[in-house]
């Protein structure tokens, strides 16, 4: 029993074409391909993103965590830019950081449209004074929201970190730390 020309064709044609594929895909993920390159520009438009604790503490502001954060816009009007600050503590008996609850989150703060290259906000958690002898060890974690309408395009989270850069409403002026450690009086 002969075969149809056609069909011994796409015997030879159906692996060439899955091979001239895999080669394709392999190619785009290269180095040098306009594919591999599209997340380190996605990573360098985030560059902007970052968060820090800009008062710890201090006499000005006893028993205060201050978080700051800088979020960048999109370039696009019909997009809306969230932030969102919740407090953690470092919970040594059971070895792992925990969050602080409704007095520590600011809920989401609208920081307007996404034109802008970026915005920047902060927030002031004033917490209760530890027990004689105690101290709460803190840090935050901002989640950042881009939103068109009511649907949610992209989402993103950073932990506070020192920034080698002034920050706005530092206090000290120059403050910037990842974790806040907040001492009995």
């Amino acid at each position: 029993m002969s075969s149809s020309p056609s069909s011994r064709l796409s015997v030879i044609v159906a692996p060439l074409l899955a091979a001239l594929a895999l080669a394709a895909f392999a190619v785009a993920l290269s180095p040098g391909s306009s594919v591999a390159a599209a997340p380190a520009r996605d990573a360098a438009a985030l560059r902007g993103l970052w968060a820090t604790i800009n008062i710890c503490d201090t006499r000005a502001h006893p028993n205060t965590v201050g978080i700051r954060a800088s979020m960048p816009g999109t370039g696009k009007r019909a997009e809306r830019m969230y932030v969102r600050f919740r407090l953690q503590y470092y919970s040594a008996a059971r070895g792992e950081w925990r969050f602080v609850g409704p007095r520590g989150d600011s809920g989401w703060v609208s920081l307007g449209s996404a034109r802008y290259h970026r915005r920047e906000t902060g927030r002031n958690f004033r917490l209760a004074a530890p027990a004689e002898g105690r101290s709460y060890r803190i840090r935050a974690l901002v989640s950042f929201e881009w939103r068109r309408g009511k649907r949610v395009v992209r989402v993103e989270h950073r932990r506070t970190r020192e920034r080698g850069a002034a920050v706005t409403g530092a206090d000290p002026r120059g403050f910037s730390a990842a974790e806040c450690t907040i001492e009995a009086p």
